[in-house]
């Protein structure tokens, strides 16, 4: 028996050694943190400015417009205090729609990264965060790696509109070739995450029509980039019918998508609890697999705030585990395709879907611990953190080497 220790972080691997390069590549932009739902980008004003005058002339008008905006609604001296209204509005815009067409670059693995890719290989346990993919999918490779992500999520286009630019090219090619360079693979490390318009569990057929349109592009995307998970939230009534209506809806729309596409497995989330929201309960997404028809081609995704603040009690590795034997038992182990990590600001059963930093919360950092030590568990599929960091990922840096420092794991030679 072989006892895989992550102190020092000192595995190998034939990587490690690599110098770190990054040709011709633009500063990795900041991720709109999704623990708090906030979709406007904390970027420093001067970064906006400068992103402005190096863009294409198409981003420059779109760019343009934003500021433009803010000088005809506020005196010079309130224009710095507006920009983030302005940025809010280039967020949803073509720069960080994740078309693309950013120089490609060169990714080379330094010894920290090594070592860390090292750790995941051995534990097979894939630690990384949802990072920001703005100026095209392939630039989410640089943020992933500057964090030193063993995984990633993303949005695969603007997720608060319904219509955006379809993928350039070059970021497909970027994209593919970035994951190459960091050894990066697709089918387990990597899940991008749904639009947050998207709701196919509404009544209405003209909403529900659009929302399938919005997740069937997405699905489209994932299989030009080669990405076989694609995690979304299952939906809610409105209050406008039944939940069981719900999630007939629901399974109708992956059934729907499966057919208009050829691989993409659809990675259902287990949700907080909110009024009218489904997929709060295990007995939710058991229902929904029930009703899909190929069921090689979906699965769950299990957030721990969520899983918390529904009334799941993870906050000790004996409740943890009856809570997956639970888990087990209803849905079935088989269908966990990745995990959200986030510790919780609420208390148990409190409905809320609010994130925060690991070990700050009211889980503490006992359950992580569990993730990263069970023996059989949480392997080959993608970790990934949803912790409000607005700073540049050093907070995500941080928590990804905390991660792997709790890893105690024993394999066979």
């Amino acid at each position: 028996m072989t006892i895989i220790k992550a102190t020092g972080l000192d595995g190998e691997s034939k990587l490690k050694g690599a110098k770190t390069e990054i040709a011709a590549e633009p500063a990795p932009a900041k991720r709109k943190h999704k623990g708090e739902r906030v979709v406007e980008e904390k970027a420093k004003d001067e970064e906006l400015m400068r992103e402005a005058q190096s863009s294409s002339e198409a981003d420059k008008a779109t760019k343009g417009a934003a500021k433009e905006d803010v000088e005809k609604s506020t005196s010079p001296a309130k224009k710095k205090r507006a920009a983030p209204k302005a940025r809010a509005k280039v967020a949803c815009g073509k720069k960080n729609s994740a078309a693309g067409g950013a120089p490609q670059g060169l990714l080379k693995p330094d010894e920290e990264f090594a070592a860390l890719a090292a750790l995941a290989l051995k534990s097979r346990k894939f630690v990384g965060a949802h990072i920001s993919a703005a100026g095209g999918v392939q630039n989410a490779l640089v943020s992933c790696f500057n964090v030193k992500g063993q995984a990633f999520a993303l949005f695969l286009k603007c997720q608060r509109k319904w219509v955006s630019p379809p993928l350039a090219e070059s970021a497909i090619s970027g994209f593919k070739e970035r994951c190459d360079q960091l050894e990066m693979d697709k089918s387990m490390q990597v899940l991008p995450h749904g639009s947050y318009l998207i709701n196919v569990a509404n009544p209405d057929k003209t909403k529900q029509e659009n929302a399938y349109n919005a997740l069937l592009d997405d699905l489209q995307r994932c299989e030009a980039l080669g990405i076989k998970l694609y995690n979304i939230h299952p939906g809610s009534t409105v209050g406008e019918c039944t939940k069981e209506e719900g999630i007939r809806n629901i399974a109708a729309a992956v059934n729907r998508a499966h057919r208009d596409t050829a691989f993409v497995v659809v990675v259902l989330e287990n949700m907080a609890g909110q009024k009218n929201v489904v997929g709060s309960k295990f007995e939710d997404l058991r229902d929904i697999i029930n009703l899909v028809e190929n069921k090689e081609r979906v699965g769950v995704c299990l957030d721990t705030c969520h899983l918390f603040a529904a009334g799941y009690d993870i906050r000790t590795a004996e409740k943890f585990e009856k809570v997956m034997e639970e888990f087990d038992a209803i849905v079935g182990y088989k269908y966990l395709k990745g995990m959200h990590i986030n510790d919780s600001k609420s208390e148990l059963r409190s409905g809320l879907d609010r994130h925060e930093l690991l070990g700050k919360g009211h889980l503490g950092l006992e359950p992580f611990k569990y993730i990263m030590q069970h023996p059989t568990r949480f392997k080959d599929m993608p970790l990934v953190l949803e912790t409000p960091d607005p700073t540049e990922g050093s907070i995500w840096k941080k928590e990804i080497k905390q991660m792997y420092s709790f890893l105690d794991v024993k394999e066979d030679k």
